[in-house]
């Protein structure tokens, strides 16, 4: 089979729903023809393998708030000649590109997120999503949460949910390398240990977590980079806290799972709806790590459960926030047995495997189910 994925980037550009393209293509490409169509970060059009995998990055001349602006990218997708599309949302460019015209029988949309920003995008690209979700053969989302609550979800004919999955062993052991770096980062770094890992953007919260922090003890490390990277330092150093947030950057692949053992808990306080499922905190489960997560009407909480795998606060809640590093921060046995039971959560739930085979399963019956019957299959959504 023939199958194109439109993305709006794919690595080495950084990103989750980067990652979560490249883990499906690459699981995939042994099976199937794939490639992939998605904006280039520089102005030419490049065509490369990576692996068994046909990247098309089209030159970017611009940008309109975070949308990049590829004029060549819809010839390359409607050249593209394939058996299923799988568009990953939101993706404006490659969303009305396929909405003119569908290069391919059968079309899979994966649903990571709603469109928020700006707050004309859903008025106007909206009323193409919609067109589209109605269109398609089937609609993925990450968890029933998302399947339930978005209001562009609701228009698909058939939904499925896939949740994310990650090489869980990846987080779970380290290398004698890793162990010795992980060693170096508990001497460096003050004990209790808060990490977070993410891009320094508006709806992670992090100011959220640099106030919470005035009034716990501890260290907290950001590993991470974006434009909000000056403006944290400065809140932190107006909270008196600059001494103790770390400011890591960007952190190599093979040395993350180190900064995930060598930390006490995991932090992902975001406030926006914009972070539906947050797939570090599967990193930081599978390490073992107790996790504090936000109660957003998104997969957020799903996948962090309170009491079991960590504690959920409301989002944008300093004081909520405060208290439960205060409390996870001074109860060891509580923080090893929400660390034990998240260990077993992303093992049994978010394994990389189990989301292959799902949207392997997905495709194949889309593209293999005869036309006369597209319209009359039911609306499904389910998750273990």
């Amino acid at each position: 089979m023939k199958i194109v994925h439109a993305s709006k980037f794919y690595p080495p550009v950084p990103g989750g729903i980067e990652t979560v393209v490249k883990d499906l293509c690459d699981h995939t490409a042994g099976d199937w023809n794939v490639r992939v169509v998605a904006a280039n970060t520089e102005a030419t059009t490049v065509t490369e393998r990576q692996g068994s995998v046909t990247v098309t990055r089209a030159a970017c001349v611009g940008r309109a708030h975070s949308v990049p602006l590829c004029p060549s990218l819809p010839l390359h997708l409607w050249r593209a000649n394939a058996d299923c599309v799988i568009l990953h949302e939101p993706n404006p460019i490659a969303g009305t590109t396929l909405f003119m015209r569908l290069p391919a029988p059968r079309l899979i949309v994966w649903h990571h997120s709603d469109l928020l920003r700006p707050r004309w995008a859903p008025a106007t690209y909206g009323r193409v999503q919609r067109a589209l979700y109605r269109r398609a053969d089937c609609v993925v989302v990450s968890s029933p949460v998302l399947a339930s609550e978005s209001p562009l979800v609701r228009h698909a004919r058939r939904v499925a949910v896939v949740p994310f999955g990650i090489r869980v062993d990846r987080f779970r052991q380290l290398d004698d390398r890793q162990r010795r770096l992980a060693d170096s980062i508990r001497r460096q770094y003050p004990s209790p240990r808060v990490l977070f890992v993410g891009r320094l953007v508006y709806y992670k919260g992090l100011d959220i977590l640099i106030d919470a922090l005035a009034s716990t003890p501890g260290t907290l490390m950001l590993a991470g980079e974006g434009p909000l990277d000056n403006d944290l330092r400065e809140r932190a150093a107006a909270r008196g806290v600059l001494d103790r947030v770390h400011f890591l950057g960007r952190i190599a692949d093979g040395d993350l799972p180190a900064y995930y053992h060598a930390a006490d808990l995991f932090a992902l306080p975001s406030t926006a709806r914009t972070e539906t499922f947050g797939v570090v905190q599967v990193e930081a489960m599978a390490a073992g790590l107790p996790v504090i997560s936000t109660d957003l009407p998104t997969g957020v909480p799903w996948v962090n459960q309170d009491g079991v795998s960590g504690i959920v606060v409301a989002p944008g809640d300093a004081s909520a926030l405060a208290a439960a590093l205060t409390r996870l921060a001074s109860d060891v046995e509580l923080r090893a047995a929400l660390g034990r039971n998240a260990a077993r959560r992303a093992e049994s739930m978010f394994g990389l495997d189990t989301m292959i085979e799902r949207f392997r399963a997905i495709v194949e019956e889309a593209v293999r189910t005869p036309a006369w019957a597209r319209g009359a299959r039911p609306v499904k959504a389910g998750a273990q």
